[in-house]
């Protein structure tokens, strides 16, 4: 069953980020949060490209979207959605954005990709089978000291979060290799999973963030505490190879 579900969230990733390559002269904005959380006219045309694949091979399953689309399962299997992880890095022309689906049943999320065409990444995993890039297995890197560890982090819209983030960031500095921020969530999972980062953390995610490459990266050797790691009432995801994720969850 995994490898099915696998196989379509691979097919309707490729549809979506193939959509999304012809990037519109001109954006139309949806503002949620605030001015500066918002979604493009392509992160809907997205979402719904994958919502009509998914439900016309598997009718029964759920959706959790993140541009509104949701259905509630009949089969165990809901399949939970960004189209377009990173989409300011989008409107500004930026690589790095991505298309992350993932799909769970009751047990969690059993199959999962995560598509950056701008940048040819493909990532994938299912549960139990391990986690590849590009069609190669990869692994995380373990043991990494932390004064070694490339990070990287997001921020939140949040002013008040951002600050809490600000003051942990003049923390860890001193202690740590250096630091990322390279704008989409799903792709910094990935990275650490395929050993392009040491570690990875982020305060204030959505399911749809880390859903795919939450798996991505446990099958790949990493450990991912916080929602993504299963812990519901945690608003943070820190990623990371067993050694460094026990050294980082002190200081984060």
């Amino acid at each position: 069953m995994s490898l099915e579900l696998l196989k379509i969230a691979e097919s309707v990733a490729k549809a979506a980020g193939e959509h999304l390559m012809n990037r519109p002269a001109t954006f139309t904005f949806t503002e949620k949060t605030s001015a500066v959380d918002f979604a493009t006219q392509m992160d809907q045309q997205a979402e719904q490209i994958i919502v009509n694949q998914i439900l016309a091979s598997r009718p029964d399953d759920g959706i959790i979207a993140e541009e509104g689309a949701a259905k509630q399962s009949k089969s165990g299997i809901t399949w939970v959605i960004d189209p377009l992880d990173g989409t300011v890095n989008y409107l500004y022309g930026l690589p790095g954005w991505n298309v992350s689906v993932a799909a769970k049943d009751k047990s969690g999320v059993v199959a999962g990709v995560v598509f950056a065409p701008s940048i040819d990444g493909f990532w994938s995993a299912f549960k139990g089978g391990g986690a590849f890039y590009n069609g190669q297995k990869i692994k995380c890197n373990d043991p990494i000291e932390l004064d070694k560890a490339l990070l990287a982090t997001g921020f939140s819209y949040d002013l008040n979060l951002r600050i809490n983030q600000g003051d942990t960031m003049a923390k860890l500095l001193p202690k740590i290799r250096d630091l990322r921020r390279n704008g989409a969530a799903a792709v910094d999972l990935c990275y650490v999973a395929m050993g392009a980062l040491d570690g990875y953390f982020e305060a204030s995610l959505k399911e749809w963030d880390h859903a795919a490459g939450g798996l991505i990266a446990t099958e790949a050797g990493a450990i991912v505490s916080g929602p993504a790691g299963g812990a519901p009432n945690s608003q943070l995801v820190i990623c990371a190879g067993p050694a460094l994720h026990a050294q980082l969850l002190p200081l984060i």
